[in-house]
């Protein structure tokens, strides 16, 4: 039975949550799933000081000692994940923000490999279609398979037509979500994906030592020598480009 856990980041359970709820009911028509709702709100998760302990010498000499950890077990344990926010000031929540400001590290060093990985976001007016990119990009940059999220129309009242609208958007949301989930394998990188892992390894090997987390993380998994962060097959047109950007990475590196 694959896991999946519901991240909801604003204060009540209005929209944002009924958003959600329908989002399970749809997944359940697929097969049998385990869910699980997390509200940021219930949990105590100070506000990043900037610090970048996390980044040279490693996430557990973090300063701040909250729940941060329990919420990286939650995202460890899942086969699935979902951030669910509502429209605030053209952005996330607070909450919500924080969070990935807390997992800043990850960007580094990816770990949710295999995972996959969704968002909604709800809003009165506009702006909704930036914030689903943005928390896709986040997503990707923390190792997870993104699907498209979506985004829902929840203007009070809210009309027959835009409920409607609604339905069908978490409907398809949730079904590219679930055949994602049943992906028996990690999709291969698209070309900007392995560009960013090919320069980030290759400036992490020859502008950083032992003395960093990040060279340490790297060397630890093989990731100096792997065609990509996890195995895959990249076919001949990737494997050359991955040597390209592997050149150019080093290039870079000696400028630097």
């Amino acid at each position: 039975m694959k896991k999946v856990i519901a991240i909801i980041g604003n204060q009540q359970k209005n929209n944002t949550y009924r958003a959600v709820r329908e989002f399970e009911a749809q997944l359940r028509t697929y097969g049998e799933i385990e869910f699980e709702y997390i509200f940021l709100k219930d949990y105590r998760l100070e506000f990043c000081r900037g610090c970048k302990t996390c980044f040279s010498k490693g996430e557990e000499y973090c300063p701040l000692k909250d729940d941060r950890d329990v919420l990286i077990e939650k995202l460890e344990r899942a086969d699935g994940v979902i951030m669910a926010t509502p429209n605030y000031a053209f952005h996330v929540s607070a909450s919500m923000k924080n969070l990935l400001d807390r997992l800043a590290y990850v960007f580094h060093r990816p770990q949710f490999f295999g995972k996959t990985y969704t968002s909604i976001v709800n809003q009165g007016i506009h702006g909704g279609n930036a914030i689903v990119k943005y928390l896709s990009s986040m997503g990707e940059n923390l190792g997870f398979q993104v699907t498209k999220g979506c985004v829902l129309s929840t203007m009070e009242p809210v009309t027959p037509a835009a409920a409607q609208k609604n339905a069908v958007r978490i409907r398809k949301s949730a079904a590219r979500f679930y055949k994602g989930l049943m992906c028996p394998v990690p999709p291969a990188p698209t070309l900007f994906r392995l560009l960013m892992f090919r320069l980030s390894r290759t400036s992490i090997q020859h502008m950083l030592d032992e003395r960093s987390k990040d060279y340490r993380h790297y060397q630890a998994n093989g990731w100096f020598e792997a065609a990509y962060y996890y195995p895959v097959s990249l076919g001949p047109v990737k494997s050359l480009a991955g040597h390209l950007f592997d050149r150019i990475g080093k290039r870079m590196a000696k400028r630097a």
